[in-house]
């Protein structure tokens, strides 16, 4: 145990009672013995107070409870006190696989990594598995350019080095959603990224979940690449700036289209899409599905 890094895991939760426990003792079973548990309890109301009591004679396990201000802050408070070498996060509805940062501490061997992320696996809210494709292709080294086009990287599969938050920044708390694309992009024009393949995290699908706000997801994502683009704009090429633009037009048309099942709204968004990238293939895709009805 003296031999491993300390690794602090941030679970940030908002009444979550019935699944934080769960999600709890899933980090605390760790293979990797040398760690800390950081409960942030961002002003639950439904007991989880209680349901934290059982592990509370654990010395790797900690609980904090503050008013209600968000996600964004409860995490970077969890950051604050965390003490170790690496900071993970697990959401409070989600579970970890008892080898995850087994097999993902030791991708830091080169000193240029600086998150390390990996597969996922699903289930439902009643514990059943969830047979759901990979949406994204994965990617490790300089991941820039193919980051600044999907958030591929599953936010509670990573594992950062705590010298990433010192150098350039925790979430942003003007952001209520978002946040780890946003950090993602920040950390990538320094540090390199590694996938490990394996599926080392159980991402939890079920109704109360907050990513199902699509419109509110895309209203920020819209922000986050704004920002991106002006802090980084001497440095990437136009050509990747309009696809970016493109891509994220393109995406949310799907998304509406998918969820709504109108034709209007899509359509004004795949224009403005093509308008950046008329040789974006995706966007004609997306077109020829939108006038087929098949999104």
């Amino acid at each position: 145990m003296e031999e491993q890094p300390l690794v602090s895991v941030v679970i940030a939760s908002y009444n979550t009672a019935q699944y934080l426990p769960a999600a709890t003792r899933s980090v605390l079973d760790q293979t990797w013995q040398n760690l800390e548990v950081i409960v942030i309890d961002d002003g639950s109301t439904d007991g989880t107070e209680e349901e934290m009591e059982v592990f509370r004679e654990d010395a790797r396990f900690r609980y904090i409870k503050t008013e209600n201000r968000g996600q964004p802050k409860a995490k970077n408070r969890g950051i604050k006190e965390a003490r170790g070498d690496y900071i993970a996060f697990c959401d409070a509805d989600d579970l970890w696989r008892n080898d995850k940062l087994e097999k993902q501490i030791p991708a830091f061997s080169s000193p240029e990594v600086g998150v390390v992320y990996s597969e996922v696996s699903y289930l439902d809210e009643h514990d059943l598995p969830l047979n759901k494709p990979q949406p994204y292709e994965r990617h490790s080294g300089n991941v820039t350019h193919e980051l600044i086009i999907k958030n591929f990287v599953p936010f509670g599969t990573a594992v950062i080095r705590r010298i990433c938050t010192e150098q350039h920044g925790i979430f942003d708390e003007n952001l209520p959603m978002g946040i780890d694309w946003d950090l993602w992009l920040r950390y990538s024009i320094n540090w390199k990224f590694h996938y490990v393949p394996e599926k080392t995290y159980i991402y939890r699908v079920w109704s109360g979940q907050m990513s199902s706000n699509y419109r509110g997801r895309y209203e920020n994502a819209f922000l986050i690449l704004g920002k991106f683009l002006k802090a980084n704009q001497d440095t990437l090429p136009p050509k990747l700036v309009s696809r970016a633009w493109a891509d994220m037009y393109i995406s949310r048309s799907m998304s509406v289209a998918r969820a709504e099942k109108t034709l209007a709204e899509p359509l004004a968004d795949l224009i403005r899409g093509l308008r950046y990238d008329p040789t974006y293939w995706s966007a004609w895709k997306s077109l020829a599905k939108l006038f087929l009805r098949r999104v």
